[in-house]
């Protein structure tokens, strides 16, 4: 039984399976859009959204933690300096997934997951105290 065993094994040991979700989240990062499985942009989701929640902490343990994982220094330091901070208003909910049909090979369905983009605040109108009066029939 697999009682308490979270994740997806996509068909993969488990080295393996690590060692293709850092690759995915070092290009992910890189690039801010990645076209994969959908399967794999599922399970790619919760490690880059762990990822740039540590890039919100902004300490020297949190650059660690994330550059165990992170396969490039360059990618890190993207990551601490340019895409965490978009996000520092957000808590949560950093990607999107985007089916985007199926592969000519194997037919398998295809997704592509990319960073949302920072919310742009809008100004908010000034709610006016009561009613407009309609028009007065004749």
């Amino acid at each position: 039984m697999r009682h308490q065993k979270a994740g997806r094994k996509l068909g993969r040991t488990t080295s393996h399976k690590e060692a293709m979700l850092r690759n995915m989240v070092t290009s992910f990062f890189k690039h801010e859009k990645v076209t994969t499985t959908d399967i794999k942009a599922k399970e790619l989701r919760k490690v880059a959204e762990k990822m740039i929640t540590l890039g919100k902490k902004e300490t020297l343990h949190a650059r660690r933690q994330a550059a165990s994982v992170v396969r490039e220094r360059g990618v890190v330091k993207k990551l601490f300096e340019e895409i965490s901070p978009r996000y520092k208003d957000r808590a949560g909910g950093y990607t999107r997934i985007v089916k985007a049909g199926f592969r000519a090979g194997d037919n398998a369905p295809l997704a592509v997951i990319e960073l949302i983009p920072p919310e742009v605040k809008k100004e908010e109108k000034p709610k006016t105290k009561g009613r407009k009066k309609a028009p007065a029939k004749k």
